[in-house]
């Protein structure tokens, strides 16, 4: 199990990108959240299994055909240990 602060960066808000990044979480069993941030960027906390995460990783990098994806910075962060689901936060 691990958890990572991912920020992702380019033309990202406004596209459905969080709610892109919300579907791909369920579909991977994963938790989290995911927010708009007031720089233009979406962050999102991710739990899960290493092997999930990377192909979760792997789709957030690629984007949706309305975003475009510039940067992702991937930090490696504490488990919480009593999260049960993934969310859309918002601010």
């Amino acid at each position: 199990m691990n958890r990572y602060l991912v920020n992702v960066y380019g033309k990202v808000q406004g596209v459905g990108f969080r709610y892109f990044t919300y579907y791909i979480a369920k579909s991977y069993k994963l938790t989290g959240w995911v927010k708009n941030c007031d720089d233009g960027s979406v962050a999102i906390e991710i739990q899960g299994k290493g092997t999930d995460i990377e192909k979760f990783l792997t789709k957030i990098r690629i984007g949706t055909p309305f975003s475009k994806v510039k940067k992702v910075d991937v930090i490696k962060i504490d488990i919480d240990k009593k999260e049960k689901k993934f969310n859309l936060t918002y601010y």
